[in-house]
């Protein structure tokens, strides 16, 4: 009989009253015997492969330039240090205390707030059949990459129209004065974009028909998730090994060539350099929560699930401070990569960066496709970018989906766990995903994607849900008895500043965010649309 002492939930008896639920479900037992990582590395290079992802490379560099340069990284370590670090270190010593996923571990911890959990798996869930858009685009790009001629730099293709003008002739014509109304024409970029690969319509009501080519790819994509994931995270730890640390490979062979062009310095000093003025627009503070909480995979029942397989005793305060250095290093390096190459596609074309800087697809599938153009060896350039791009993007799918089906599987274990019954769930989970999915590679379908992004999984969602896991841990379960529960697991307790943080500074940066997108920056969304649809989806989502 285990040795009794006083635990975390104020009685005497062992911690086993808030360990792992048993075959039968919520409130059952005896205990079930959880799979764990093989080692502490599929645990960091997993989560680091999860949140590592796209928002790191075409988000935060952005960011950065457009709210003062250097001057962002003020917000944005007030909110690192004061939120990300707190709640990413908060949802794994959940996770790993409960043994349990994204919503189970919420019914061990705090019964009343349950729905915290079913909230995250919701945002995690639309995240994913979000996110395996952008992966399906760039594998079609990727497979367009392997011609000695890009498709996009010329005019010539079945796409074009008599309004495109290539990029060379357009910067000669920059030079030469040529007509304003010469130079309003379109760039190949921008109409193998909309036209090839999205088949644009006019605005979300006219969805169109299915893009079959980006449903195949979009298909490809949730089959390698699929059987990356089927195994368990044993397999998928080992996964990890090639897909989380390849990107780093490319994103350093990729900076090397960026700071080695012209007008790279120009790129970079437009990236850094500070603005102190605007510091008072509320949106740059929000810009800077928001990217925090996307880039940290907060509150999307992710790292509770993740940390769930962890051993009970292990270490997981010192791997959560290593691994949020890693992420917002490679986000501020990423900046360098990125707007070297932007800078040197101004100096090319004669203008000013703010003519080429984009965020978000805009910057993978618009700017750096035309920068690799005017590149040497531009094919090497192109498939060296867009197998970085999936394998970041896929890291963070993988992670996404292990998520969802840990915390839904978590639910009913007695029945999911049998056999091949947690594969079969999982099918069934990637083919709804799929299906849901269907809407977004129609020819309208990048209306529904921008939807679905601004509202289904936006930082309004993510920093409620936020704020009532601090209610949770540091108020209802109280969180000195927590700390009781961090000494038990780890061997000594942490210092005042995480207590503080989920006390006070977190709930309330969290709660000050959400009011100021709520009710000063409610973004305009520019889609092509009749304004009662919009809302009504808005609404919906």
């Amino acid at each position: 009989m285990a040795q009794e002492k006083k635990n975390p939930v104020g009685h005497v008896d062992t911690f086993e009253s808030l360990q792992p639920l048993s075959e039968g479900g919520v409130g059952s037992r005896p205990v079930v015997q959880r799979e764990k990582w093989s080692s502490r590395l599929d645990f960091m290079l997993s989560v680091a492969g999860g949140f590592i992802g796209l928002g790191n490379v075409w988000r935060f560099p952005y960011l950065c330039y457009k709210n003062g340069g250097g001057a962002f990284l003020i917000p944005y370590v007030i909110f690192l240090l004061g939120g990300g670090i707190p709640l990413f270190f908060m949802e794994v010593a959940v996770g790993q205390f409960t043994s349990q996923g994204g919503i189970t571990c919420w019914t061990k911890i705090c019964p009343l707030l349950t729905g915290v959990g079913y909230a995250s798996v919701v945002i995690v869930s639309l995240m994913s059949v979000n996110y395996i858009i952008i992966l399906a685009w760039g594998l079609f790009y990727l497979a367009h990459s392997f011609t000695s001629e890009l498709p996009w730099a010329t005019c010539n293709n079945t796409w074009n129209t008599a309004d495109c003008l290539e990029d060379s002739l357009r910067s000669a014509a920059n030079f030469t004065n040529v007509s304003a109304t010469h130079l309003r024409h379109i760039s190949p970029v921008i109409q193998f974009w909309e036209r090839k690969v999205l088949g644009l319509t006019n605005g979300i009501e006219e969805v169109g028909e299915l893009k079959w080519d980006l449903t195949l790819c979009m298909i490809a994509m949730w089959i390698v998730v699929f059987f990356c994931l089927w195994k368990g995270v044993k397999t998928t730890g080992k996964i990890v090994y090639f897909t989380a640390t390849f990107p780093f490979l490319m994103l350093f062979i990729l900076l090397i060539r960026g700071i080695t062009l012209p007008g790279a310095a120009v790129g970079i000093k437009y990236y850094l350099y500070p603005d102190l003025t605007r510091l008072s627009d509320p949106e740059v503070w929000i810009d800077a929560g928001t990217q925090i909480f996307y880039s940290y995979a907060i509150c999307i029942s992710v790292l509770t699930s993740l940390g769930s397989y962890n051993k009970y005793h292990y270490n997981c305060y010192r791997s959560c401070l290593i691994l949020s250095c890693m992420n917002s290093s490679t986000s501020f390096i990423s900046g360098f990569a990125i707007f070297s190459i932007l800078g040197f596609m101004a100096e090319e074309q004669g203008v000013d960066i703010s003519q080429v800087a984009e965020s978000g697809p805009g910057l993978a599938f618009i700017a750096y496709p035309k920068a690799v153009t005017m590149m040497p060896l531009p094919s090497l350039w192109a498939v060296l970018f867009f197998i970085m791009l999936l394998l970041l993007g896929l890291d963070s799918q993988f992670v996404d989906v292990e998520g969802q089906v840990t915390s839904l599987v978590d639910l009913n274990p007695g029945m999911l766990r049998k056999g091949y019954r947690r594969q079969m769930f999982l099918g069934l989970l990637c083919v709804i995903s799929l299906l849901l999915g269907l809407t977004m590679v129609t020819k309208g379908g990048m209306y529904v994607f921008q939807l679905f992004d601004y509202f289904g999984a936006s930082g309004i969602c993510m920093l409620w849900v936020a704020f009532f896991e601090c209610v949770a841990v540091a108020w209802l379960f109280g969180v000195d008895r927590f700390y009781d529960v961090l000494e038990d697991m780890l061997g000594f307790r942490p210092g005042p500043w995480m207590k503080w943080c989920w006390l006070v500074i977190s709930p309330s940066l969290c709660l000050v965010c959400l009011i100021c997108n709520v009710f000063l920056i409610c973004p305009e969304i520019h889609i092509p649309s009749t304004q009662p649809i919009k809302h009504l989806m808005f609404a919906c989502l």
